[in-house]
């Protein structure tokens, strides 16, 4: 039996990383040793940029509303005890957006959230 060469696959994932690296500059999108490293390294940075997506977006949504609670009397944390209490179950990102673009529903929110604390 025929030995077979291995050139198809090493040029198949040779073409799979350059094309991955396609942008770079320099020899970081031409040799395949340097875009190899440059890609393992941005393929790192990918994945912990999805985590960190996650954690900006969210202190977005508690610095919106803390800004509006405040401006109607009340801090973030109280606001939230306040709905936890009156059993008015609503995510973050839901009340940030009220908060932005519902002043008048986000105020009757907190309204009931101050009724419960008191």
């Amino acid at each position: 039996m025929a030995r077979i060469k291995g050139g198809m696959n090493a040029k198949k994932k040779h073409n799979r990383v350059l094309k991955l690296a396609k942008g770079y500059r320099g020899a970081r999108s031409k040799q395949y040793r340097v875009a190899k490293q440059s890609v393992m390294r941005a393929l790192t940075s990918s994945y912990a940029g999805r985590k960190e997506k996650k954690r900006q977006f969210r202190q977005l949504w508690i610095a919106r509303i803390n800004a509006a609670a405040r401006i109607n009397g009340l801090s973030y944390s109280k606001f939230m005890y306040g709905l936890k209490l009156a059993g008015i179950e609503m995510n973050s990102k839901i009340l940030a957006d009220m908060a932005v673009n519902d002043a008048q529903g986000f105020a009757q929110l907190a309204e009931v959230a101050k009724s419960k604390l008191a």
